[in-house]
């Protein structure tokens, strides 16, 4: 990679953070929410660099990854240690639809101003259809451990003087707790399966790629940015506990549904002028 070629990545990020310098308008805290937007757009880039040679499956990649993982996934454990925020999470929710959907178009644009899109890669080697469901599932499924893990020594040594009641909702909905985190596991791996299939990159590093994102997106740098429901200590606690739970569900997601490649040789295409 050139230097110029450096150079446009690292334009493509600090540009690309200024879509998300949105809520900075009624909140305020310009800065931080800008690099909020820089690290997010950081972990976007494999798909536009390395991803599909599609405008439009950039475009859906990366706004898959925005609503699902950064609002239906972190919004949805929001209201369920926050019943009292149940009420504003609806109009919360369209209006981060829109804006992740403008987000990810935005993004989709730069990227082919910038011609970011590289013309070699790996191989993708991906399971076969009908063995990709039951690694969905299985993907889906290790997220409960790791929340269950994680989450425990985060809650014991961390967070638990936050949530003095924790606890007693979790016994409140028994069985149906840990469900409800299998989905959101099935939820978040489905979001970035496309992803997972698309990226041409050797598979450990697509792994690294894809948790990255996964934590990023799900709440690791919205976390960064200060907020009257959390003190800062308790939100920095929360960016690790989440970088445990979801950069192990990418790297498993990965390492389920994507094969070894057969060949370590990079394919190359020629792109037409």
């Amino acid at each position: 990679m050139t230097g110029w070629d450096g150079g446009k990545l690292a334009v493509f990020c600090i540009v690309g953070g200024l879509c998300f310098t949105a809520p900075a308008m009624g909140a305020g805290h310009f800065w931080w929410w800008w690099l909020d937007g820089i690290l997010v757009a950081a972990t976007l880039l494999p798909v536009v660099r390395c991803g599909s040679r599609s405008g439009w499956a950039h475009f859906g990649c990366m706004a898959a990854v925005l609503i699902i993982v950064g609002l239906v996934c972190t919004m949805s454990e929001g209201v369920l240690f926050y019943p009292e925020t149940k009420k504003a999470m609806v109009p919360a929710f369209l209006g981060g639809t829109v804006f992740s959907l403008l987000s990810a178009a935005a993004l989709a644009l730069l990227a082919r101003a910038l011609k970011l899109n590289s013309a070699s890669g790996e191989r993708v080697e991906h399971r076969s259809g009908l063995l990709a469901i039951p690694m969905v599932l299985l993907s889906g499924l290790s997220y409960v451990v790791y929340y269950f893990v994680f989450g425990a020594m985060a809650f014991l040594f961390f967070t638990k003087k936050y949530y003095p009641h924790a606890a007693e909702q979790v016994a409140a909905l028994g069985n149906w707790f840990w469900a409800y985190q299998w989905g959101r596991g099935l939820l978040m791996t489905l979001a970035v399966l496309p992803v997972i299939y698309t990226l041409r990159m050797p598979r450990w590093k697509a792994a690294v790629a894809v948790g990255l994102m996964i934590w990023i997106v799900g709440g690791g740098a919205s976390l960064l940015v200060p907020s009257t429901l959390m003190v800062p200590a308790q939100r920095y606690a929360h960016i690790v506990e989440i970088m445990t739970q979801n950069a192990s569900l990418g790297l498993t997601a990965v390492w389920l549904l994507r094969r070894k490649s057969k060949k370590a040789a990079p394919i190359k295409q020629v792109v037409a002028a």
